[in-house]
This record gives C-alpha cells, sequence and structure tokens, in this order.
C-alpha cells in the first residue's frame, strides 16, 4: 500500500468523503469491468458497482491494513455479486452497443475517420467481445463469477473456494466448463497463457 492511499484510507475513514472519491478512483473502472462481465449489461453493472462502493463507504472503518485495499475492496465486491446472484438472474440481453470492455480507440480519429485497417480491427474486436460476452452468458453466475476470479483477478483455485464458499473441485469444474465454452465460441486455447493474454488486451478480460 502506497502511503498517499494510506493516507486516503485514514482521511476516509474520518469521514472525509472527497478522500474516499479519490480513492475509489484508482479501482472503480477495474470494479465495474468485473461487474459487467458478471452481469452482461451496463446499467446492471453500473448499479452493482454503485453498490460495492456504498458498502465499502459503510463498512470503511472496519478496514486494518491486514491486507491490501484492493484484497479488502474485492471481498465486498464478491459478496455483492453473490447476493444479487441469490436476489435475480441476469441474462445476456444482446446489448453490443454497451459493451465498454473493449480496449480499442474510436473508430474515428481525432483528425477524421481512421484508416479502414484500424476499422477491420477495431470492428473485428467488438465482434470477439461480443463472443466472449455470449459465450460467458451460457455459465451459470456461479461458474462465471469463479471463472472471472481466476483469469481475472489471478486468485488461485484455494483462494477462490474460500471466498465464494465453494470446494476447491467446484472451482476448477467451473473454470473448466468455462474454458470450453470459450473454446466452443472462439475455437482457440484460451487456457494457453500466450494466447490468454492476447485475449485479454483485445477485450479487456484483464486490466
Amino acid at each position: 500500500m502506497s502511503n498517499i492511499e494510506d493516507e486516503l484510507i485514514k482521511r476516509a475513514q474520518s469521514a472525509d468523503t472527497e478522500a474516499f472519491c479519490l480513492l475509489a478512483k484508482g479501482y472503480e473502472r477495474r470494479i465495474y469491468l468485473l461487474a459487467f462481465h458478471y452481469c452482461h449489461n451496463s446499467q446492471d453493472a453500473e448499479d452493482l458497482s454503485q453498490e460495492v462502493w456504498l458498502k465499502a463507504f459503510q463498512a470503511l472503518g472496519s478496514f486494518r491494513g491486514e491486507s491490501t485495499f484492493y484484497t479488502w475492496l474485492r471481498k465486498i465486491m464478491i459478496n455483492c455479486f453473490l447476493n444479487h446472484q441469490r436476489a435475480r438472474r441476469y441474462s445476456w440481453r444482446g446489448q453490443t452497443t454497451d459493451i465498454q470492455l473493449v480496449a480499442v480507440d474510436s473508430i474515428e480519429s481525432d483528425e477524421g475517420l481512421a484508416s479502414t485497417s484500424n476499422s477491420e480491427t477495431t470492428l473485428h474486436n467488438r465482434i470477439l467481445a461480443e463472443r466472449v460476452m455470449r459465450a460467458l452468458s451460457e455459465l451459470t453466475p456461479p461458474q462465471r463469477l469463479i471463472f472471472l476470479l481466476k483469469h481475472h483477478e489471478g486468485m488461485t483455485y484455494e483462494e477462490i473456494a474460500k471466498a465464494v464458499g465453494c470446494s476447491t473441485g467446484t472451482a476448477k469444474k467451473s473454470v473448466f466448463r468455462a474454458v470450453a465454452k470459450l473454446r466452443e465460441h472462439l475455437d482457440i486455447d484460451v487456457q494457453e497463457p500466450t494466447t490468454f493474454r492476447a485475449l485479454q488486451s483485445k477485450i479487456g478480460i484483464g486490466v
């Protein structure tokens, strides 16, 4: 934890809302991306992200620095996801215009239309992102969450099992199921590290 972050936490714990907002700014995109991958809808992702930040603000006094701030925040996020999963079932709504995970430039540059090559790359990445989202939508919410924790957050199976409240065997099966779906939809071996990193950089699975 950096000295700046540590100072912001102390100020936020003293009811300094501006400090909390500055603290949240460093993680808001990461939380939103996870929420969006989880629920597949921009408005739901926004609502879910806001719930995470509200609960984090309310529970900030309990943070003791025994883990990194993000690890503590991620625990709150997982609990929010699980609570939402129990409350309702998110479904793929086909909102391709709302996919904000494609890490590409706009088709139009500041000086006008981008080159045909860039436009084709942008379109390809958007189509790829949609295919990934469709693949993940075929998983159950717990399977989807476990896959994101493994490949987005880099958590071990043991850490995932503890966080989600399942066995390590269940965690492994969920990731295997997700990988099978992605392979089916994308016809690539997403378990191969370099291939998965390339996929991450194109569609924003990672940060």
